[in-house]
């Protein structure tokens, strides 16, 4: 069936989560523009200046206006820092989370291809991919509570065949966060501590149980807990930022906003840290709160509240110095820490300074003291080393952590017991695809969790919205046409299975250059007729027609054959060519093929490929005329002929004649060399297509090798249809 050509549909992108969000109005938007062209230039105390100097403007307008600031703020701290701050790696192993680089847990495979165990996602972590900045939440940032995550099939099965035992850990940390998540504290921390009796070195475990305590109010040794965990894997963004959420919830506003700008500048699509940092500017920076200071947070004082804020040129450099442990400071350590220091307003510039003299002297060693952060008594103090180059911490028998002196060692380090696998676990049957039994090709993730290879997902999809296996619907997956590879997946069989990779790629390449073939099983689209040069649109449905038309896409030739049915041989035996120009696929499947006519065809040999004709074919070409008396007299009848169909036009209805303009076009312009191309002068084929003729005369008129045989024939068309022009 043919139709007109479908618009173009656009698409506006959703704000970021916990960034600038929508453009105001008014103040808001000057305020957005100052700052914006302050980032690329890292002018904090500029940017901070102008944060102070919009308030005159107007309230902010909610903390999400301030992502603009936030990002100015981190990364002056990251060029701050100076170069050579990577990120954690995390685990080694061939089954790494996107996210926190441990091992892939409940493996989930996001719309963008990338995998991440799923705490991270359920956590809600970061908006965007780590990756590939992708949205990672559904809809550009809505919740991922209305779309529930579903575990990744197949990697999944691998993680339970080749690396049992952290898969338990795994499991175990989704019952503690269960137990987290019902206020169960006290059965958490058991659980926690009985786990870390079996293995003390599970990092992770030291962070549900640091949230078991902030749970039960015993912040010092949530702390502590967060400490050590630090001085193991100091570029992890999630500790930093657990540690500050202890503080925050403690009253140490300044050194957990510290925190979370550190956790920003390892990640700065780490979510909750911005959102936080946000929330604290926007209370900082509110009109209401100017005369109000944030609580002092050194740690050998306790917590002081309602400290009169000053305005003035300290406050801007109190903010201009908003930095944690610069390189200079650390005496370029490779482990990041804390700076004890808050934002005590006038004097944080101070403060900061007095750490650098100190660093100097001291080289890597630091003290510092910590407030006793317990709920009994948050006044008292602790004071105790933070340089973790001299000690560790492991855990006793009650579950608290004791120091140990340097030399000692824990049972296992940071080694993880998944980097490598077995040969013999290694089996090509993990990788087949479950639709064609080939190794995968392209594979994909759908959102239920299971995955197939591209093309089998798209063949598929083409007779019914919904998954192969679980038969669950795909109606929006459909819609978003986008079927990002599986790269995890991808990388294990580029690795393991190397070899049978490269043949799958040859049988691959074999088959779409069949599929190239322009002569030989060219692929074809029985519906109407079609004419060298002129538009014809088409409105594909059928599931092997949306194959056919995949099929030319995706090989570059873009083209197809086009003939009309014939009841006994299933089509014509002549057809014309025609050429893909776009393609508008309709969120159900169909599309709207935008194509036009090209060569001329004669069928040699008719065929069946996937359920659509094929055809062996040769291009038919007019035979020229050399004689020059005879291309005089065809020029004459040309000319002729033209004019009878420019009067037969233009005597049309004004109502016929639009829809035919709307349709087809204007006529083509006169040729004046009229054995130029090898289909003759457009304005025949045009004529052809909008002259209300039997598809067989046309056919016919199509099938001619002879531009006179071919005037002739339309000039008595255009004779018999005149007459009845003049009646």
């Amino acid at each position: 069936a043919a139709s007109s050509p479908a618009a173009s549909v656009g698409s506006e992108l959703p704000p970021e989560p916990g960034g600038s969000g929508s453009p105001g109005e008014g103040a808001d938007e000057e305020r957005e523009l100052l700052l914006a062209r302050l980032v690329p230039a890292s002018r904090l105390k500029e940017a901070v200046g102008a944060s102070l100097a919009s308030l005159c403007l107007g309230p902010l307008g909610g903390a999400q206006r301030l992502g603009t600031l936030v990002d100015c703020l981190v990364l002056n701290y990251r060029l701050r820092q100076g170069p050579g701050r990577g990120r954690e790696r995390g685990a080694e192993g061939p089954l790494r989370c996107c996210g926190c680089g441990r091992f892939l847990g409940e493996p989930v495979t996001v719309p963008c291809g990338h995998t991440y165990c799923r705490r991270c996602l359920r956590r809600e972590l970061r908006a965007r991919c780590r990756r590939c900045r992708d949205w990672l939440l559904p809809a550009g940032g809505t919740s991922t509570a209305a779309a529930p995550l579903r575990t990744s099939v197949v990697l999944n099965r691998l993680a339970e065949k080749w690396f049992p035992g952290e898969c338990e850990r795994a499991r175990a940390g989704t019952r503690l966060e269960e137990l987290l998540a019902q206020g169960r504290f006290r059965e958490a921390l058991d659980a926690v501590n009985q786990a870390l009796r079996a293995d003390s070195s599970d990092l992770m475990l030291r962070i549900y149980r640091a949230e078991s305590y902030v749970g039960l109010q015993e912040y010092k040794t949530a702390i502590e807990d967060l400490n050590f965990v630090i001085s193991k894997m100091p570029n992890w963004p999630e500790v930093y930022y657990q540690k500050g959420k202890v503080l925050q919830d403690s009253g140490f506003v300044g050194d957990a906003l510290q925190l979370f700008l550190q956790c920003l500048a390892l990640d700065e699509d780490f979510l909750p840290a911005k959102l936080e940092v946000e929330k604290l500017l926007c209370d900082v920076l509110s009109p209401e709160k100017l005369g109000e200071s944030l609580k002092e947070s050194a740690w050998n004082s306790p917590p002081i509240r309602n400290k009169p804020f000053i305005l003035g040129s300290e406050v801007t450099a109190s903010y201009c110095n908003l930095q944690l442990c610069p390189l200079q400071s650390l005496g370029r350590s490779d482990v990041l820490e804390p700076v004890s220091g808050g934002l005590n307003r006038a004097q944080s510039a101070h403060a900061l300074n007095s750490t650098k003299d100190l660093a100097k002297e001291d080289g890597l060693k630091r003290v510092s003291s910590e407030p006793l952060l317990s709920g009994q008594g948050k006044g008292a103090l602790l004071k105790r080393k933070l340089s973790f180059s001299e000690q560790d911490t492991v855990v006793c028998e009650d579950g608290r952590n004791k120091h140990k002196k340097q030399g000692e060692s824990t049972k296992r380090d940071m080694t993880l017991a998944f980097g490598t696998i077995p040969g013999d676990l290694i089996d090509v049957s993990d990788f087949e695809c479950s639709l064609c039994m080939r190794l995968f090709f392209e594979p994909v993730t759908t959102p239920c969790g299971h995955t197939f290879c591209k093309g089998c997902l798209e063949r598929c999809l083409d007779h019914a919205p919904q998954c192969p296996l679980c038969k669950e619907s795909l109606k929006e997956y459909l819609a978003s046409r986008k079927y990002s590879i599986t790269e995890l997946l991808e990388e294990l069989i580029m690795k393991y299975l190397s070899d049978e990779l490269f043949e799958r790629k040859r049988i691959h390449a074999e088959e779409t250059a069949e599929h190239s073939n322009l002569t030989k099983n060219v692929p074809m689209f029985v519906c109407t007729m079609a004419y060298p040069t002129v538009p014809c649109p088409l409105h594909v449905f059928e599931p092997r027609y949306r194959l056919m038309i995949r099929r030319s896409m995706e090989t570059g030739t873009k083209q197809f054959g086009m003939c009309i049915s014939d009841s006994q041989n299933g089509f014509a035996d002549y057809g014309c060519m025609l050429q893909i120009r776009n393609v508008h696929f309709l969120p159900d499947g169909r599309s709207v093929v935008d194509t036009i006519g090209g060569k001329r065809f004669r069928v040699l040999r008719r065929g069946m490929k996937d359920g659509y004709c094929t055809a062996d074919i040769e291009y038919l070409e007019d035979v020229k005329v050399a004689d020059e008396e005879e291309l005089k007299k065809l020029r004459d009848l040309h000319n002729f002929v033209y004019n009878q169909a420019c009067s037969w036009f233009q005597n049309l209805r004004n109502k016929f004649r639009t829809q035919i303009l709307q349709h087809f076009g204007p006529m083509p312009d006169r040729e004046e060399n009229i054995q130029a191309m090898p289909n003759g002068p457009a304005w025949c084929w045009w004529l052809l297509a909008v002259l209300p003729v039997d598809p067989r005369y046309q056919l016919s008129v199509l099938s001619m090798m002879s531009l006179k045989d071919r005037l002739i024939k339309i000039q008595h068309i255009l004779t018999y249809f005149s007459r009845d022009q003049s009646k």
